[in-house]
């Protein structure tokens, strides 16, 4: 559909009846009951997964238990490296045996994951958790997303895909400000409640998940058909990858989304307070205003508008973020709370932006949730590599050199992005497009109707 922006562009569900009579925001066709069954289920699933209640005390509960300092750090090395070498794999079997069953086998790793340390509170525990934490998350990566991103096309609801990617990331932000705070008195009640109340979140994830609908059509469908070997769907997968230069390019563009955000919500958080000046006592108050911050911008991703790509949304997102991230370095304590407030509600904008974009950019019939997992590799390792980077500036105490690198480093990925789509202009797999209307969306304008 020529002259709009892929993600917005309306569905050939438009000419439907809204069920219950609803009217259909404008520019968006109408949800039927079972696309609004599926978004509800998602965000359900969305937020009871992700509800890990021990995250703000996992550190202190590994020394209470013992662990020390490298044991604790070295499990962390580990779970991520986990985490690389299984999302293949999961992402072969997501495509194999269907994303519903997918997400219902990562919901039960999930569950039996947060009882290990209540089992086994020592070294061993800890590892068996993280390494569990790691399958249960990787099994449902890709599959979440292809499994929403396919639901809502077989509803005629594409359009709607954008705005349910980030409400059911905002709703699982929302929770964790929620219930984080509650962590301390109920462990005064019981020491292992958090990683309790998180396997009791998993299990009723997977309640979830066990009311998804069927998608025909898909590897879950038991048509019986003979399926090709593991391998040979690996190599289908990294060959529809290598055919389609529009899907790498928007994959290495979310690189910088990824890394910056995790970098900073998770290796950077505390030593950027704590240069600052900022109390201790301060940070969970600073963590509970930034995750407000990224919620609102995840939940409303269309505020953007309409006039920019995809692809240049992401960009300048990707750009405000280092800018954010560099202008810390500028003020006092209370401006370095506010950038981080803007660097998580910017945060929260791109993250459905570049999830809608990657899926649109999957060729027709490659496998989705390989492809998806493949993205992951490429996050986490490019996220671990400028992890032991960071820790090199933070000891030689160059915090502010690493935030403005950083900044020059986002910045040269999207110029180089940026050029290679107007000097290649890879062809979008989804309609062909004249020479006059690619390079008019490559700088991000499209051509008038």
């Amino acid at each position: 559909m020529r002259g709009r922006i892929p993600f917005l562009r309306r569905s050939p569900a438009e000419g439907r009846v809204p069920a219950e009579g609803r009217v259909p925001a404008k520019g968006r066709s109408p949800l039927t009951a079972g696309s609004r069954r599926v978004i509800a289920l998602n965000n359900g699933f969305q937020l009871l997964f992700n509800l890990l209640w021990w995250m703000p005390v996992f550190y202190a509960y590994q020394r209470e238990a013992g662990l020390s300092d490298a044991q604790i750090f070295g499990i962390q090395s580990i779970y991520y490296i986990a985490f690389c070498l299984f999302e293949i794999p999961t992402g072969l079997v997501a495509d194999r045996i269907g994303a519903r069953n997918c997400l219902r086998a990562g919901a039960v790793v999930m569950t039996a994951a947060n009882l290990a340390p209540v089992l086994s509170p020592d070294y061993t525990g800890f590892l068996v958790h993280f390494l569990a934490i790691a399958a249960g998350r990787s099994l449902t990566s890709g599959a979440a997303s292809a499994y929403l991103y396919d639901a809502l096309h077989a509803e005629g609801a594409d359009d709607h895909y954008l705005r349910a990617e980030g409400t059911a990331r905002a709703l699982g932000l929302a929770a964790k400000v929620v219930c984080w705070p509650l962590v301390g008195p109920l462990m005064a009640v019981s020491r292992p409640t958090p990683y309790v109340l998180s396997a009791a979140s998993a299990a009723a994830s997977l309640a979830c998940v066990m009311a998804l609908p069927r998608l025909a059509g898909n590897a879950e469908s038991e048509t019986g058909e003979r399926r090709s070997g593991v391998w040979k769907e690996a190599g289908g997968a990294l060959r529809h990858l290598r055919r389609s230069p529009w899907l790498a390019l928007v994959m290495v563009q979310g690189v910088a989304v990824f890394t910056l955000s995790r970098i900073c919500q998770v290796n950077l958080f505390q030593p950027i307070l704590i240069d600052q000046g900022i109390p201790e006592t301060s940070h969970g108050s600073v963590l509970a205003a930034v995750t407000v911050a990224e919620a609102v911008g995840a939940a409303r991703p269309q505020w953007l508008g309409r006039r920019l790509k995809p692809l240049t949304m992401v960009s300048g997102l990707s750009l405000a973020m280092a800018v954010s991230l560099a202008g810390i370095t500028l003020g006092g304590p209370l401006a370095a709370v506010a950038l981080l407030c803007l660097f998580s509600a910017v945060t929260g904008f791109a993250y459905p932006i570049q999830r809608k974009l990657v899926n649109d950019a999957v060729p027709k019939g490659a496998p989705r949730a390989t492809l998806l997992s493949v993205e992951s590799i490429i996050d986490r390792a490019v996220c671990a590599v400028v992890a032991v980077a960071a820790g090199a500036y933070l000891s030689a105490g160059r915090m502010d050199a690493l935030l403005w690198h950083s900044a020059a480093v986002t910045a040269a990925v999207m110029v180089t992005v940026h050029l290679a789509v107007l000097i290649g202009r890879p062809r979008r797999p989804h309609a062909a497009r004249t020479d006059r209307e690619e390079r008019q969306e490559a700088v991000g304008h499209a051509p008038r109707r």
